[in-house]
């Protein structure tokens, strides 16, 4: 199933995409697809109903993040071989994990702000991972049976000041609006292999990144089991995995986004995205 969330800001309804593309709306069924929820039987009960008896949903309404009440918004660095290569570092010997505040969750066609003092935001399209139950101390063999699904991430970045000054990389990665997430939250069942999804970012049109998800160093699998040794995953966690090569920073000359520009991006069979970038 494909799960989407409808309506202005803070007023999102739950929704599923059927079969012909209408929304329907679920909210009779569920509150809302937040971690309670994908932790549940609803998707279960979901799957054995007529969703043609249920009501339509305005398909041209603003969609909203595809999952609500985000607990921990965990990210991947240089989690693509080629995409290390291009910024000279090394491929990591282990998984290099850092934080995106969740107030950085936004619709996936929001507009994207850029911050105050930026001189450098970038680009990077990832797959995201969502928990659909909590995980802790779990192998990689039975890591995926704790995925709920997967959606579009959008890891903008602001790379001065993620990497010109002091701190940890989160300063660069949390303004408003640089984690747009959907627009669909895909359950685990429809995607049959999440190491084999083709991927890309174009700006003004302009293609950017060309990738799959097949070059990755640390697959889905791989990083739930690993990050489950640190921490307890809980539902509705999204964990974004890290992106292929094209950044703006790895560029000669270098490219970064400004007021005016359009994103565009997408991951196959997860849908895609489009932000208009404005100054905040």
């Amino acid at each position: 199933m494909k799960l989407l969330r409808v309506g202005p800001k803070g007023r999102e309804k739950p929704g599923v995409l059927d079969a012909n593309g209408d929304i329907r709306d679920v909210s009779g069924l569920v509150d809302d697809w937040d971690g309670m929820a994908l932790a549940d039987s609803v998707l279960t009960r979901l799957k054995k109903t007529d969703l043609s008896g249920l009501p339509k949903l305005d398909g041209k309404s603003r969609i909203g993040p595809c999952v609500a009440g985000v607990g921990k918004f965990i990210c991947i660095g240089l989690n693509y071989a080629d995409h290390a290569a291009e910024t000279g570092a090394d491929v990591p010997a282990e998984p290099v994990i850092f934080f995106k505040a969740t107030s950085a969750i936004c619709g996936p066609n929001d507009h994207l702000e850029i911050p105050r003092r930026s001189e450098k935001t970038d680009w990077e399209v990832e797959l995201g991972v969502v928990i659909g139950k909590e995980a802790k101390y779990v192998s990689q063999d039975d890591a995926l049976d704790y995925v709920a699904g997967y959606c579009v991430v959008h890891d903008v970045s602001e790379r001065a000041f993620q990497l010109e000054g002091t701190g940890q990389w989160v300063k660069g990665k949390s303004a408003d609006t640089f984690g747009p997430i959907g627009p669909w939250l895909v359950t685990r069942d429809e995607v049959s292999d999440p190491q084999d999804l083709a991927m890309w970012l174009d700006v003004n049109g302009a293609a950017k990144q060309r990738g799959s998800t097949a070059t990755m160093v640390f697959g889905v699998a791989h990083l739930v089991s690993y990050l489950s040794q640190y921490m307890s995953l809980q539902p509705g966690d999204v964990i974004s995995t890290g992106t292929p090569p094209g950044v703006g920073l790895s560029m000669s000359p270098q490219q970064f986004l400004h007021a005016g520009d359009v994103v565009t991006l997408g991951i196959a069979g997860l849908g895609e995205q489009k932000q208009v970038c404005v100054n905040a």
